[in-house]
């Protein structure tokens, strides 16, 4: 059976924002190749919504950079190009530790249990046994705690943004990765330093994390 992380389902404020998240995840994981057509009809069929809400919610992707749209032509997932990773990672490496270690220095007790619980649950997994979807949102899902955690809503949807172009990348040569269970399995040493408040170490290894990312992708391209 597939474990999932727990993650309760949102309360969002308009019918446009749950458009804009769905479609944002199925964008990330790929689900909606790279280039591929946007058809905002069936998106709306598939979410149970009108045409406005879906395309108010591909304005907002496109400034996420996850779709283009074009005059007469219409919009498109954007490509994957491994060049932006650098870029991409060079902001992540400044950033990710700054959440990190804000996380282990300001966040509250019930947030940090929760860091705990996920770390001993994702502990328990046998990573290597996860298929790629599974993979993708554990890493999604740690990556979003730790940033909520940090308590600053302007990193955090810095930091989203940035995270979700990178996972596109690691969604795109996954197959490839000999070791991809590292990747996740970091997670747990990160969650606990950042769960005992142990700011140092936490940011040493957010970056060690996103540094090792980058380096995983080049070794396979």
């Amino acid at each position: 059976m597939t474990v999932l992380p727990d993650v309760d389902e949102p309360d969002y404020a308009s019918l446009a924002d749950r458009a804009y998240a769905v479609i944002r995840d199925r964008l990330i994981m790929l689900d909606i190749p790279p280039l591929a057509p946007i058809d905002d009809s069936a998106l709306a069929r598939s979410l149970e919504v009108g045409r406005t809400p879906v395309r108010e919610a591909l304005k907002r992707l496109e400034t996420d950079r996850l779709v283009h749209s074009y005059p007469r032509r219409g919009t498109f997932a954007t490509g994957v190009d491994i060049t932006d990773l650098a870029y991409i990672s060079e902001i992540r490496v400044q950033l990710e530790p700054l959440a990190a270690r804000r996380a282990a220095g300001y966040a509250g007790p019930a947030v940090l249990d929760g860091l705990r619980e996920t770390a001993d649950r994702l502990e328990r997994i046998d990573v290597r046994s996860l298929d790629r979807d599974a993979l993708m949102r554990w890493d999604l899902h740690v990556h979003r705690l730790v940033y909520r955690a940090a308590g600053n809503p302007h990193l955090e949807d810095t930091l989203i943004r940035y995270d979700n172009l990178a996972t596109r990348i690691f969604c795109l040569f996954l197959d490839r990765m000999t070791h991809f269970d590292r990747h996740v399995g970091e997670h747990v040493a990160l969650l606990r330093a950042v769960a005992g408040g142990h700011a140092d170490e936490a940011e040493r290894l957010a970056r060690e994390h996103v540094v090792g990312f980058e380096q995983a992708v080049r070794a396979v391209v």
